[in-house]
């Protein structure tokens, strides 16, 4: 008898018309998740998931990695415990405490020393078990004193959310310094290079590698705290959004150079990435005509460059991988894909994509188990692993979807969906 075909230890599920259905509800796996993260211990008063970045599903940190990726990790984190705190209106005051935590792990334990180029700036990477971070901690493909400056907006940006969250006046301040030491580090992009560097060194602002693919996040970052009456920042959003638009989505319809360098355990200059084209389409599909009058064609032209680069098919699956260095279909980044392409076809109504995101997303949620323990990648042996791919950066992304199409939190719900005569779905 032929055993029946499995992903991450689940057996696979198909509707009548061979679309991939969840193993079980969105709502069910989510939960399941959230809650077994509730009972991950603490060091030094933090989650281990906010101080560690490799971990099995015991809590045990790997004894062959000893480096993190703190900005990313957390500042992601955050963003997915605000987002799922919300969903659930707001009820259960859990959430909100994990996100704080996050945020005080970056506020006190890994920052740059305050002094240099990039003073008192969080880190793109650092050491495990290290409290705080010590000034030559880079690690991963960063040199000892390197961090990188689009890291510090992903951080910023969210500490920035958490204070619209709490009203601790803390992460307002760390959002502040985080944009103005990147205002004051910031260049005019062109058509070889961005704003600012991917990596530099913290304390010359001598920078490696001309081209730094996500902007977005840093774009956020100044517009939040415009928003809030810094009107500095007005002009370096300015001067990003001019270059955005002149330049980096241009390169989308082109070969695509100017998303190249995102992720911090890569430094070849030229390896483009998918996270960054598609974290800058969810922007645009937030924002809309707010801040681009043709956003519906440059997230198509965005999304078009995704799948033209970075998809492939598993189990009959459309599904996102990481980098031009890296093919596999990682949990953030897979479910980043999910989430965005969900976005853009409410957007536009179309419910052909929003069939092809529902199943990507679906493909990743097999990685959850059914105590909660999720995996960094379906093919990995054991829950556990990298826990922004694990995690951190995959919670958010099931949030945005469920924005998009509550009724996908649903077991009972046919994959397909079709439009309404009236257009809607």
């Amino acid at each position: 008898m032929t055993a029946p075909l499995t992903i991450a230890g689940h057996a696979i599920r198909y509707d009548a018309s061979g679309q991939l259905m969840p193993w079980t509800s969105w709502t069910a796996a989510l939960d399941r998740e959230m809650n077994f993260y509730q009972h991950c211990p603490l060091d030094h008063g933090y989650p281990r998931f906010a101080c560690e970045t490799f971990l099995d599903a015991s809590w045990t940190p790997s004894t062959e990695r000893t480096d993190i990726i703190p900005s990313t990790q957390n500042g992601m984190g955050i963003l997915s415990y605000l987002k799922f705190h919300g969903m659930r209106g707001e009820q259960q005051p859990a959430w909100l405490a994990t996100a704080s935590l996050l945020g005080d792990y970056l506020l006190k334990e890994a920052l740059t020393p305050d002094s240099g180029k990039y003073p008192a700036f969080t880190r793109s990477t650092g050491k495990r078990a290290q409290f705080p971070q010590p000034a030559d901690c880079g690690s991963q493909s960063d040199r000892p004193y390197e961090v990188q400056p689009d890291k510090g907006g992903i951080a910023g940006y969210a500490l920035a959310l958490l204070f619209e969250a709490t009203g601790d006046s803390k992460y307002l301040l760390q959002a502040l310094q985080n944009a103005r030491v990147l205002a004051a580090n910031q260049q005019d992009g062109g058509g070889t290079h961005s704003p600012w560097p991917f990596r530099v060194d913290y304390r010359s602002g001598e920078g490696r590698g001309l081209i730094s693919g996500n902007m977005s996040y840093i774009l956020r970052l100044y517009e939040i705290l415009a928003e809030h009456g810094y009107a500095d920042f007005s002009a370096p959003r300015q001067s990003l959004w001019q270059w955005i638009m002149r330049f980096q989505i241009p390169s989308a319809a082109a070969d695509g150079a100017l998303f190249a360098q995102f992720f911090e355990d890569h430094d070849t200059p030229t390896n483009r990435s998918a996270w960054a084209p598609l974290n800058l389409a969810r922007y645009l599909l937030e924002k809309k005509h707010l801040v681009d009058q043709d956003w519906r064609g440059h997230c198509r032209s965005l999304i078009e460059f995704v799948r033209a680069n970075f998809t492939h098919r598993e189990f009959g699956v459309l599904v996102c991988h990481e980098q031009d260095e890296d093919k596999q279909a990682w949990g953030g980044v897979n479910s980043t894909y999910g989430a965005v392409l969900a976005l853009y076809a409410k957007a536009v109504g179309s419910a052909e994509l929003a069939s092809e995101a529902r199943q990507a997303l679906n493909f990743t949620l097999y990685s959850i188990d059914e105590q909660g323990r999720p995996r960094d990648l379906p093919q990995s042996g054991q829950p556990g692993g990298w826990q922004e791919d694990a995690h951190t950066d995959v919670i958010h992304n099931y949030v945005d979807a469920l924005g998009a199409f509550p009724h996908w939190g649903n077991d009972d719900v046919a994959a397909r969906d079709l439009l309404n005569s009236d257009g809607s779905f």
